[in-house]
């Protein structure tokens, strides 16, 4: 709205009622900066909860997990023939393999010809099947492939045809993603192969011989595929018919001295994984030792983490707090230059977690869950027997710090031990790994402030910080409304004054005019 006014008076209205209105705004303002004052101690709090999971993250895929601690360097003797992974190996290991024969898929390989004549015409795969077959019956609509599983037993999948929106890509495409065999059709030899996904012999393992690892089921394929077999087995015995098939066979190999088949070429054995690659006319042996790099990569990982969770909390805490450095309303931020704004907020943003008694009483339970034994373990059953101690300045908050030499040899001692101190498992707070304990504690207060200040995306009414939000809103919500009216009145009233003046000057002006 555009106000036209002093004309009378001679007065700046405008600025009489803006100097009038900043004083009204003075409550409205401390609304103002309580709230965004409330908006930095939630980012504070969210921003520690990050910093707390981001530690719990690290216990869990680092310390928390055995594999962390099994981590094996595997020296092999032929690499080209063998190659060794430890699983779950707790322990080094060796060994000694003979190779004899790989296992090998079974597959079974058709001439296609489209049946409409007895041509060689080569069909057209990107092209639907009604257009190339005509019309398809209702059982050539379904189709049954079975094929062996990794565990050697079979398994069957149904695949539906749609003759009006498939093409022999589709049904392809159908088979490999859905099936235990991948199919492929060369529009070069005319051919379709279908190759079990899987390796080794099923039907030679079982009492039933005429089990084949390969089975088509469904007129599809003979009808209109010209396959005159329809299961590897009777394709290999059958090779005249147009259709020619191959068994699948289990890999052969000698395991330290003892001739042992496995369908498939990579296998587990006392939690060792090996995968045999080729032949070998003679023995390929194998060895492992502990990795001490890297499982003590992992537990400096974890160690300075929490260093740096300790500093965060401790600085954050202890943050000083300037009372008279309030948040900056518009108005002042106006009056002040950009890097004036900017050293000023520093000091308004300090001090929001000052002392916060969740964040200083997960200091002292964090530093008592790492300083205290784990009872029922013998031998490794404190940090400090692995080297890890915390510092012996008593400003640092309690942080740790390691001796990598004597942290060394008690990797290379015992990793599944230092496992165990991490990680052993009990209700009872003494008998609980050391980072058991520690997730424990991260977990309670992270739910503790989230109760406080919620996640990025909670809804205000969902925790503590939120709600005081909400209410702050509605507060300056109403004030708004209030300062609207109150800025009308003042102009009206000024408004009224300018017509007396008016009034009184065209009087004064008449009185002049008559007695002149």
């Amino acid at each position: 709205m555009v106000r036209v006014s002093g004309l009378s008076s001679g007065m700046d209205i405008d600025e009489l009622v803006k100097s009038m209105m900043q004083a009204a705004r003075v409550p409205m303002d401390k609304l103002t900066q309580k709230k965004t004052y409330s908006e930095w101690q939630r980012d504070d709090y969210r921003s520690m909860n990050t910093a707390l999971l981001e530690l719990d993250t690290l216990i869990r895929d680092g310390v928390g997990k055995q594999a962390s601690f099994i981590k094996k360097t595997v020296t092999v003797s032929n690499p080209n023939a063998l190659s060794v992974k430890n699983i779950n190996s707790t322990s080094d290991f060796s060994g000694s393999i003979e190779v004899k024969e790989l296992a090998t898929h079974a597959r079974i390989i058709s001439k296609i010809s489209p049946n409409k004549s007895d041509s060689e015409e080569k069909l057209d795969p990107t092209k639907k099947l009604s257009e190339v077959f005509g019309v398809l019956n209702d059982e050539e609509k379904t189709i049954k492939i079975s094929a062996i599983t990794k565990d050697g037993t079979m398994d069957t999948k149904e695949i539906t045809i749609d003759p009006e929106k498939d093409s022999l890509n589709d049904v392809i495409s159908k088979i490999n993603s859905q099936t235990g065999v991948t199919a492929f059709y060369d529009s070069v030899s005319n051919q379709i192969s279908f190759t079990a996904k899987n390796t080794g012999d099923y039907f030679n393992s079982k009492t039933d011989e005429d089990e084949p690892e390969i089975k088509l089921e469904g007129t599809f394929f003979s009808n209109q595929l010209n396959m005159k077999v329809l299961d590897n087995k009777a394709a290999a015995a059958s090779q005249d018919e147009g259709t020619t098939g191959t068994l699948g066979s289990n890999a052969e190999l000698t395991y330290n001295g003892i001739p042992i088949k496995r369908s498939s070429n990579t296998f587990t054995i006392n939690g060792v994984e090996l995968t045999i690659k080729e032949k070998a006319t003679g023995p390929i042996t194998f060895s492992s030792t502990t990795d001490v790099d890297a499982i003590l990569d992992t537990v400096t990982k974890f160690v300075t983490k929490y260093n740096e969770v300790i500093e965060k909390i401790k600085d954050k805490t202890g943050e000083s707090k300037y009372r008279s450095f309030t948040p900056l309303t518009a108005e002042q931020k106006k009056a002040m230059t950009e890097d004036e704004v900017k050293l000023w907020e520093e000091k308004a943003k300090s001090g929001t977690l000052k002392n916060d008694s969740t964040l200083k009483n997960l200091l002292t339970t964090m530093r008592s869950s790492l300083n205290t034994s784990v009872n029922g373990l013998n031998g490794m059953n404190s940090l400090s027997m692995l080297g890890i101690t915390t510092t012996s300045n008593y400003l640092d908050g309690g942080k740790l710090t390691i001796d990598e030499d004597k942290l060394r040899a008690a990797i290379s001692e015992d990793p599944n031990a230092i496992y165990n101190l991490f990680m052993k498992e009990d209700s009872d707070t003494g008998e609980m790994g050391l980072a058991r304990r520690l997730r424990t504690n991260l977990k309670a207060s992270m739910a503790t402030i989230t109760e406080q200040a919620g996640k990025a995306g909670s809804l205000n009414n969902n925790f503590t910080i939120g709600k005081s939000l909400n209410s702050l809103e509605t507060r300056i919500s109403a004030f708004e409304a209030k300062l609207m009216k109150l800025e009308t009145r003042y102009y009206t009233q000024f408004t009224a004054m300018e017509k007396a003046i008016q009034r009184a000057n065209s009087q004064s002006a008449s009185l002049m005019q008559y007695f002149s």
